[in-house]
């Protein structure tokens, strides 16, 4: 595929009737399941949106997920029709519900079709990425347009209304951030630009290219760009909003980050696929480096302790956010997991974190990242923090392996800019200048490349940083 080809700039409202007119020939109706397996082109952000506005719940999954990954998800979420490109359906062929083909070629000679409503009456219920345990699936349920006008005017207002004329897709449409923030411009009378595959030098003439309103990104997406631009403030000088999320933002990346873009553009957010906490200008963020935010228009937060307890400025605790009604979700035929999600019009998804007396979010994990060393508590976004703040480090993971002596070792990984040098022991000597003994990482490896997931997160499911230790200690 040519750089060219990687960039598709459309129009969203022809696409969107187009999937109406295929999910009606498919025979879909209001509260019927359909999963999409298609890569990131402009039909699939068609047949996701017009899904949403028709009340067909999409289940969108990654074409190159495992067999084994992908039979489990569609046994669980048994749709009427499995909707993949003919490449990928040879893998697909013993999966419930009538599969189907698409081509982006065969989406384009469709004709139109007006939707039923001009608002989303569900979302995609995707699947949340499994680090512990089966994956689930988020629904919220098929409701009224008045519904999804609601869940519109949220994240508009979330953003300072900022979603502008062009939205530039970076990540997988198949992950609940890219296509939210896309959709929204979508129905806001907005142009979508869309990139089939990531490339930072891609990325960089897309930017000058398309001159995007708004964009929605993880940290690795920047770190890339930052890497092999000739000019980042010429390639984000047409941005009114650049969110990012997905990961923690080295302090030193946010710092150049905020340099490089218009002023006001660079917003942070903390959500999950399940729902959305806090909104980040730049303003909060430059006032205390390292939060995510405060909560989220229309939200309040706490945090508490096993027991429930509400605790303290700069207690650490399981993060719970009040959200409105049309907040709510469910996992799919799961009530056990589902209610202990909720507590009455607040939500969790087991993160750990603390707020500041000013109530400004700080992020420390999961419990299954949680590190006990020699007895000792360690939260690796902690030490990943400091990390992050030394000369030449890009890129940081701390974790824990199994050990004889302190029950868990504690390691990191780093990856450097660039044309830097970095020394293992040279770091470990900086974190014990700032840390407690036991948060200081009994070895620092310096290797080329951290485990990621596609959308740029760190990848601390299946062992993978385990096994990067196994290599490289």
């Amino acid at each position: 595929m040519s750089a060219d080809d990687r960039l598709a700039a459309v129009d969203a409202e022809p696409l969107i009737a187009r999937g109406t007119t295929l999910l009606r020939r498919l025979g879909l109706r209001s509260g019927d399941r359909v999963a999409v397996v298609l890569g990131n082109e402009p039909s699939t952000f068609g047949v996701l949106a017009a899904a949403c506005l028709e009340g067909v719940v999409p289940v969108p999954l990654p074409p190159d997920l495992g067999p084994a990954e992908i039979g489990e998800v569609l046994d669980d979420a048994e749709p009427e029709v499995v909707l993949t490109a003919p490449a990928t359906a040879g893998r697909l062929t013993a999966t419930p519900g009538r599969l189907e083909t698409l081509t982006p070629a065969c989406f384009d000679d469709l004709p139109g079709t007006d939707p039923d409503a001009a608002w989303p009456r569900t979302r995609p219920m995707a699947y949340t990425s499994g680090t512990t345990g089966r994956r689930k699936g988020v629904h919220v349920g098929v409701h009224d347009a008045a519904w999804g006008k609601a869940v519109v005017d949220d994240e508009h207002a979330a953003f300072d209304r900022r979603h502008g004329e062009v939205h530039l897709v970076v990540s997988p449409l198949y992950h609940s951030g890219p296509f939210r923030f896309a959709l929204v411009t979508a129905l806001l009378g907005g142009r979508i630009a869309l990139l089939r595959g990531f490339d930072a030098a891609g990325w960089s003439r897309a930017l000058r290219e398309v001159r995007p309103d708004s964009l929605f990104c993880v940290p690795t997406h920047l770190q890339r760009l930052f890497a092999a631009s000739h000019d980042p403030v010429e390639d984000l000088a047409s941005l009114r909003l650049l969110a990012h999320a997905g990961a923690p933002c080295p302090v030193r990346l946010k710092e150049r980050l905020l340099d490089a873009a218009p002023e006001g553009a660079v917003w942070e957010f903390y959500g999950s696929t399940e729902g959305q906490f806090t909104t980040c200008p730049p303003d909060v963020w430059q006032a205390a480096p390292g939060t995510v935010g405060t909560a989220r228009p229309g939200h309040r937060l706490e945090v508490r302790d096993g027991d429930g307890r509400v605790l303290g400025p700069g207690e650490v605790g399981t993060v719970w956010a009040h959200a409105p009604d049309h907040a709510r979700f469910a996992y799919w035929r799961d009530p056990v997991k589902t209610a202990a999600a909720w507590d009455g019009a607040a939500f969790t998804v087991g993160d750990l974190g603390s707020l500041d007396a000013e109530g400004r979010l700080f992020l420390s994990g999961r419990p299954g990242d949680l590190v006990i060393t020699g007895g000792v508590n360690v939260y690796p976004a902690e030490v990943e923090r400091h990390l992050l703040e030394q000369p030449g480090v890009a890129e940081a993971a701390a974790f824990g392996v199994p050990d004889d002596d302190w029950g868990e070792r504690l390691v990191a990984a780093v990856v450097g800019w660039p044309g830097t040098h970095l020394d293992g022991e040279t770091l470990r000597g900086a974190l014990a200048q700032r840390l407690g003994r036991a948060k200081v990482p009994k070895t620092v490896l310096v290797v080329d490349e951290l485990p990621r997931t596609a959308t740029g997160k760190i990848r601390r499911a299946d062992h993978a940083l385990e096994r990067l230790w196994e290599r490289h200690r």
